[in-house]
């Protein structure tokens, strides 16, 4: 009898220290965190305004941490393909993803995605934002925002502008401005914000409301001409650009984001220790030079300023795709 109590108080003490200790893991991976490569997900094709912030971004948290940040792509689906993987990856702080206002916000809004932000997601911080400009061909009679908007009012319709396809800020840019000046203009999807660019060179389209990285180049060697800015105030980018408030359609301010997400799940340890590593790698000046260069502001926000605006940035946005009913292709 003596021998089987002995036996089942062992039973119960290995099993005790085993839940304690699986408990305590989750603290002590946090504590050591990272103690191996981190994989980075990027849901846009390389060479991109995503692709290379993800780059500089994980070149900088490489530093910090001392351990290899991997860049893992996986572009597709207007970004969704690589918001499911990132979603299906364990919950141990060794995969994050920089996610954007289309997969993060606007594709659950206009097609059935195979993850939930709500459920599959933890936001750690918002790292960037950048305005979106509009612009015209260089060849184009539209001098000013003022022109553009009579010549749609004088004709509907006649008027077209190149997307990204359903529900990016290209499209939905030309979506604001129709909405907030009357007009009726026609949207042409492309596969790429690339292609629409070189086809509005060309003149094929007529205007283009596009992330800045894209254009501005051409805007500076005279291929392109800048007609507005969708941010609040002038950009130190491109300050001669007016926005959207001076050029006489008030109240359409539209910013590009990106922010860091990390799978459901991810202990609380680890999200401090990512919240912690952004807030001194965004403020690096070397890094807040290099995006900056790509049209951006570095920022690092916390996780609650984080939420807000993403409620904030969803219900705008389901009103408009509500409104003009934005569905995917």
């Amino acid at each position: 009898m003596k021998s089987v109590l002995l036996s089942s108080l062992k039973r119960n003490s290995a099993l005790l220290l085993a839940l304690g200790l699986s408990c305590l893991s989750p603290i002590v991976a946090a504590q050591g965190f990272p103690n191996k490569p981190v994989k980075l997900v990027v849901t846009y094709p390389p060479g991109g305004s995503s692709d290379l912030m993800a780059r500089i971004m994980g070149q900088k948290l490489s530093e910090h941490w001392g351990q290899p940040v991997i860049i893992e792509s996986k572009p597709g689906a207007a970004g969704s393909i690589g918001m499911e993987f990132t979603a299906r990856q364990p919950a141990d702080g060794y995969t994050f993803v920089v996610g954007n206002l289309g997969p993060a916000a606007v594709n659950p809004l206009i097609s059935k995605v195979p993850y939930s932000m709500e459920k599959d997601f933890i936001p750690v911080a918002l790292t960037a934002t950048g305005p979106n400009i509009l612009a015209v061909p260089a060849s184009s009679p539209y001098k000013t925002l003022e022109d553009l908007l009579k010549a749609a009012r004088a004709q509907p319709g006649a008027i077209n502008f190149g997307t990204s396809g359903p529900g990016s800020m290209s499209h939905l840019g030309g979506e604001l401005i129709m909405r907030q000046a009357g007009v009726k203009m026609v949207g042409v999807p492309y596969k790429g914000g690339g292609l629409a660019v070189t086809d509005l060179i060309a003149g094929q389209i007529q205007m283009m409301v596009s992330d800045a990285l894209p254009v501005i180049q051409h805007i500076r060697t005279g291929r392109l001409r800048a007609l507005a800015i969708t941010s609040e105030k002038r950009s130190p980018m491109s300050p001669e650009i007016p926005t959207f408030a001076e050029a006489g359609l008030p109240g359409l301010v539209a910013v590009n984001w990106w922010g860091v997400f990390v799978p459901a799940g991810t202990p609380k340890a680890v999200v401090d220790s990512y919240q912690q590593a952004l807030v001194k790698i965004m403020a690096n000046p070397d890094l807040k030079e290099r995006f900056a260069g790509l049209g951006v502001e570095a920022h690092a926000s916390t996780q609650d300023e984080f939420k807000a605006f993403l409620a904030a940035e969803t219900t705008k946005y389901a009103k408009l795709v509500a409104d003009n009913n934005i569905k995917a292709d």
